[in-house]
């Protein structure tokens, strides 16, 4: 088997992309560092580098072997810290979330990740109750979900944070009351058999006003698109990662004591990957 350090040496020359950068790194010359790779490629007896001239770039087989080697070097640590033992995450996690809570969710795993080589976190979206529903099913081990009142009740729900609901104009649309422009202007409402629908529906009557109904979509990305084109106006929750109000051709208009839609990280209370989905919520929140 080959030692530790020549595959500490193989993972940093994948990740410096040369022999003289790897060398640098592990404090060896450029000549051992391509010694040790050549050796390695012997026993594995196959090649993992495609040299052309004075430069090597990682092949298929090079590239397949990054994630198995960094997993063995994880362990090694362990093995070198048992004292730590305890606070060490490994194995795979299947976590879903809604499409607007992605990009932080995998922000998150990326730097859980970055502390736990050994952890290997796969990310799906899909909307809010599906992903209540995989939960439950023991199909994701955890997911960053709408939380409802009574669905998942059976289920663990910790608090992320909330998307206050809000009136989202045109840019260009003159400045009025919001209940004079949802009953002036062409309404585009969201599915009113979701949850975010039904707090539309709340906050509409709450404004006492009866919009102009236009059109119905189920994707918040299509109504902001729509919006942005001058096509209508719209209820929507103020999602975390819109950057709306840099927007220059949509206006926020905020609504007074408005509903909050919450956002939260569910998974089952017998769920062995519950140390993990706490990690998860502090990385988010963070």
């Amino acid at each position: 088997m080959s030692s530790i350090r020549v595959l500490k040496t193989f993972v940093a020359v994948a990740g410096e992309g040369s022999f003289a950068a790897a060398a640098a790194r592990v404090a060896l010359t450029q000549a051992a560092v391509g010694q040790q790779m050549r050796a390695l490629e012997s026993e594995l007896r196959r090649p993992l580098f495609e040299r052309q001239g004075k430069s090597v770039v990682l092949n298929d087989a090079g590239r397949a072997l990054v994630p198995q080697a960094r997993r063995l070097l994880a362990l090694y640590d362990q093995m070198l810290a048992p004292s730590a033992a305890a606070d060490t995450m490994a194995g795979t996690v299947h976590l879903g979330a809604i499409v607007s809570a992605v990009r932080p969710l995998i922000q998150a795993t990326l730097a859980l990740k970055a502390r736990h080589p050994a952890l290997d976190l796969h990310v799906s979206a899909a909307k809010s109750i599906e992903l209540v529903e995989r939960v439950q099913a023991g199909e994701l081990d955890a997911a960053v979900a709408v939380r409802e009142p009574g669905v998942g009740t059976d289920l663990a729900w910790t608090a992320l944070y909330g998307e206050p609901m809000v009136l989202l104009v045109p840019k260009k649309l003159e400045s009025a009351s919001p209940r004079m422009i949802l009953q002036s202007q062409p309404f585009i409402r969201f599915d009113p058999s979701q949850h975010t629908g039904q707090m539309v529906e709340r906050t509409l009557k709450r404004l006492r006003a009866q919009p102009l109904e236009f059109l119905e979509l189920n994707t918040l990305e299509s109504i902001v698109d729509l919006v942005r084109s001058g096509l209508g106006v719209s209820v929507v929750p103020l999602l975390r990662e819109s950057r709306w109000h840099a927007d220059p051709r949509l206006r926020v208009i905020e609504i007074p004591r408005a509903e909050e839609r919450r956002i939260a990280l569910v998974r089952r209370r017998d769920s062995p990957t519950a140390h993990v989905a706490a990690a998860l919520a502090r990385a988010f929140a963070g």
